[in-house]
């Protein structure tokens, strides 16, 4: 009895790592991208690039595909993909997807990534994606694993809008970037529209528009973090939308969860509300820093619009400079615009470049002391001096003195 006992577990031990071991299914065309969706636990690996040229592109994928609608995303939040995808850094290119009316959202390459769902090494180039609600290049949801993925294109909806992904629930977004052009009535970002969880090594180059938006991330909510990241993008408010541009950050719109070791640069416009960083933090935003150009109306800040102590983290600024030019008509601050009952601490700008010789919160200082060590080393900063090029990565800032402002180690 124990001898047939032991030969049965041997032979389901066998039976498993026989299944462990079986090759991923090869994706060559757009009808077996196509039949992802019919196993949507399965392992699969792109070995080509995909196109408009490709079998299947004009049945499937084409403005004319599928009664003008153009591809149907990939599972769903109520089905979602659970599988492991390798797209070997090839890409999926004149991605066609024109789907405004349907509410459920959850529009992309893929509709949703569910838990244990992995997809990385994928680029999805020249796309055209319209949806309503959690709408992305590659991804409208996900609670998954998104790594070295990028997207360039045009992608827009109502609300959870990204260049990547539309709202990242739960999921992780690492070494991953974006591109073109992003728009939106609200909570639109250059990479990822709304985030609960983790954007980490990741930055976008792309023009955002809407209410409600930021150049990676457009609301990181409670439980997000973003993370060594960075923006360059041109971001604006779009008075198109409801009349009025607001909630406008060259990284970040609205901040309620961490931000840390990101900086920003490109120009940041918009009406009330505007950060060259951040335009509304009631989180935690340390060790950043914004270069970008800011100009709005009311609340306006070259790192912070609005900080607000009445968050889970009480509206927290530490460690964090700005020096881009700050223009508004009320409520202007070289670094933070409006600080209510929230904490800044041990953060700069310059009073030179930015215009702005007052903050509601901060040190001003002028050109030469903010590209002096011993201004940021005197308020406890992590940080050392350089040569020019190099970097000292065991600490989080570097400067090469009386030459730089101060920047992350981790972005040489």
């Amino acid at each position: 009895m124990a001898r047939a006992s032991m030969f049965l577990i041997a032979v389901l031990l066998i039976g498993a790592m026989a299944g462990c071991g079986s090759p991923p299914v090869e994706i060559r065309d757009w009808y077996d991208l196509d039949a992802v969706r019919d196993a949507l636990d399965g392992r699969y690996v792109l070995m080509n690039d995909l196109d408009s040229a490709t079998p299947g592109y004009e049945e499937l994928v084409s403005p004319t595909a599928i009664e003008g609608n153009g591809w149907q995303p990939i599972g769903s939040t109520a089905e979602p993909f659970t599988g492991r995808f390798d797209g070997q850094e090839y890409q999926i290119r004149d991605l066609f997807i024109n789907r405004p009316e349907e509410e459920e959202g959850e529009v992309g390459l893929f509709g949703a990534v569910g838990k244990g769902g992995f997809v990385t090494n994928i680029g999805v180039v020249n796309a055209s994606v319209l949806g309503y609600e959690d709408v992305g290049g590659v991804a409208g949801w996900n609670e998954g694993t998104m790594s070295n993925c990028y997207a360039t294109g045009n992608v827009s909806g109502h609300s959870k809008v990204g260049g990547l992904v539309g709202s990242n629930y739960d999921g992780t977004v690492t070494n991953s970037h974006s591109n073109g052009s992003m728009s939106g009535s609200s909570t639109v970002g250059g990479l990822v529209g709304f985030n609960r969880h983790l954007v980490r090594n990741s930055h976008s180059s792309a023009s955002v528009r809407g209410t409600m938006v930021g150049g990676l991330v457009g609301n990181n909510w409670y439980e997000g973090t973003v993370s060594n990241s960075y923006s360059t993008g041109n971001i604006t408010g779009d008075e198109s939308v409801y009349g009025y541009g607001e909630y406008v950050g060259g990284l970040v719109a609205g901040n309620n969860g961490d931000i840390t070791g990101s900086y920003s640069t490109g120009s940041v416009t918009g009406d009330n509300y505007i950060g060259g960083l951040l335009a509304y933090n009631v989180g935690g935003l340390t060790n950043s820093y914004s270069s970008a150009s800011v100009t709005g109306s009311y609340c306006v800040g070259g790192l912070v619009g609005a900080n607000s102590g009445s968050g889970v983290n009480n509206g927290v600024v530490g460690n964090s400079y700005s020096t881009g030019n700050v223009t508004g008509n009320s409520t202007v601050g070289g670094l933070v615009g409006r600080n209510d009952e929230g904490t800044v601490s041990n953060s700069l700008w310059d009073m030179e470049t930015s215009g702005q010789a007052s903050s509601d919160g901060g040190i001003g200082k002028n050109t030469t002391e903010m590209q002096d060590i011993t201004t940021f080393s005197g308020t406890g900063w992590n940080i050392i001096s350089v040569a020019l090029n190099q970097t000292h990565p065991a600490y989080i800032w570097n400067i090469v003195n009386n030459v730089t402002y101060p920047f992350l180690s981790w972005q040489l």
